[in-house]
């Protein structure tokens, strides 16, 4: 917006009488009197008066509307799907994600420029996060492999578990001696940014040179952060209505929404996968599929749980369709990583999401800015301490790079920062600065790591960043 009103002052300078910009409420008006051609005009005036007039329509527009043209919203689009594409091929060139590019981009077409203002990205956070959430963890598992989830399963669990509790701990601390909160109020902060985001941590790991295994415990870790900081948020929103924690129903809720998660997953998947078999030549068989993830999305939010686990767990299923043909014997239709549809509809939702991040985006107060990055950085510090008593010898130093670096926080953090606007909870403006402060800072962090860990050699072997260690040799008598 700056830079179109300092364009609109270089030109009046030019043509003269063009008044400063005034604020009138909501509403940004240019006095443009000065400019419209008189009959003692020259036809070069004649034709800037209007076509700054028409500038002037545009920026009023935009900055007095909730929301812009269908044409304006549609180049907004057009230029987020450009960047998106080069922000991959960029992505596999130098080893430097595009996750901050886009979520730049977000912050430029709405706080910045205000194409889209703040109350109609609140309106349609639970619509999209709904679609990104279920497309996602449905990707997200469809790249699992069960036998090398399987061989990471403790270090996953470790690291989610953890990691989530050594998060939480740290910026709850920091808000309750810092700003003076309540603790409930301090947990619940920490909480919502407490998990690594898994919609980044899928796209990132996909093209990273790293072993197999250490893939399967990215994203296993990062699904079941998600997962946790979602029943924790939800829990502890409560728990602040009521005024009191109460553990056994922590638990409780965890406990139920893994069982709905798992239920779902597995009793829809596997039938799901046998059913498909028998009309696999047909044309819509990833559309289906599709319908039996927004049920499925249905079912487990009416039974408790946020559909999640349900969508990663149904992925899990499909992707790994040829272990599962084996078992059964029977033929299983093509529906996996290698599926143009189900690649183009992934990437468009991964683009939008980031730039959806950023238009989330909320600036005013200082403190919760610097608050912001210093939690951030005790959350890496955190994470590296972790990783080092975590890992063993069998990962090799790229992957220990990779898997320390990776903290980024996403669209759940984000979508989870809004409740307290909505429910009308103590310190409820800031949640949305603080939290987009971390994801910034940590997706940042985990770009530059990244960009560093990309020096590092993979070892020269079959499976990538993974070592094998090779059995001590036995004298020959």
């Amino acid at each position: 917006m700056q830079f179109v009103l300092s364009i609109l002052e270089i030109l009046n300078q030019y043509v003269g009488g063009l008044s400063l910009p005034k604020i009138d409420g909501n509403n940004l008006s240019i006095d443009l009197s000065g400019i419209f051609p008189t009959s003692g005009e020259s036809s070069g005036t004649a034709v800037i008066g209007p076509a700054l007039d028409w500038i002037n329509n545009i920026v009023h527009s935009v900055a007095s509307d909730s929301i812009v043209s269908a044409p304006v919203l549609l180049l907004a689009a057009g230029v987020t799907i450009f960047l998106g594409v080069s922000g991959e091929a960029f992505f596999k060139k130098t080893g430097i994600p595009d996750v901050a590019f886009l979520m730049i981009l977000g912050v430029i077409i709405g706080p910045v420029l205000g194409l889209i203002q703040p109350d109609v990205i609140i309106e349609i956070v639970p619509y999209f996060a709904a679609i990104a959430l279920i497309i996602i963890m449905f990707d997200g598992g469809l790249n699992l492999d069960l036998k090398s989830m399987a061989k990471t399963a403790h270090f996953a669990v470790i690291l989610s578990v953890v990691g989530f509790a050594i998060s939480v701990g740290i910026v709850a601390a920091l808000a309750h001696f810092g700003f003076g909160w309540e603790w409930l109020d301090s947990i619940l902060l920490g909480s919502i940014v407490g998990g690594s985001s898994s919609a980044i941590v899928f796209g990132l790991v996909r093209n990273l040179r790293i072993s197999d295994k250490a893939k399967s415990l990215l994203s296993f870790e990062s699904a079941l952060t998600d997962i946790l900081a979602t029943i924790v948020a939800f829990v502890m929103f409560g728990a602040i209505v009521v005024g009191t924690l109460d553990l056994q129903t922590l638990g409780d809720t965890i406990g139920s929404s893994i069982a709905v998660g798992l239920i779902l997953g597995l009793g829809v998947g596997l039938p799901w996968m046998y059913l498909s078999s028998k009309f696999m030549k047909g044309q819509h068989v990833y559309m289906l599929t599709l319908g039996i993830l927004f049920v499925l999305y249905f079912f487990a939010n009416h039974y408790g749980e946020s559909g999640a686990l349900t969508a990663l767990v149904f992925g899990l299923m499909v992707g790994n369709k040829h272990r599962f043909a084996k078992l059964f014997r029977f033929k299983m239709p093509n529906i996996d990583t290698n599926d143009s549809m189900h690649n183009q509809l992934t990437f468009l939702v991964r683009t939008f999401f980031f730039v959806f991040v950023g238009l989330l985006a909320s600036f005013g107060n200082i403190e919760y800015v610097i608050f912001g990055i210093i939690a951030t950085v005790a959350i890496y510090i955190g994470r590296v301490i972790l990783s080092k008593m975590t890992l063993t010898n069998s990962f090799s130093k790229l992957d220990k790079k990779v898997t320390t670096i990776m903290i980024p926080r996403g669209l759940a953090a984000a979508v989870l920062a809004t409740f307290p606007l909505t429910m009308g909870l103590p310190n409820a403006e800031a949640y949305p600065q603080i939290v987009f402060t971390i994801i910034m800072a940590s997706v940042i962090i985990t770009t530059l790591g990244l960009g560093g860990a990309k020096k590092i050699p993979p070892p020269e072997c079959t499976e990538g960043g993974f070592v094998v260690r090779e059995q001590p040799k036995t004298a020959v008598t």
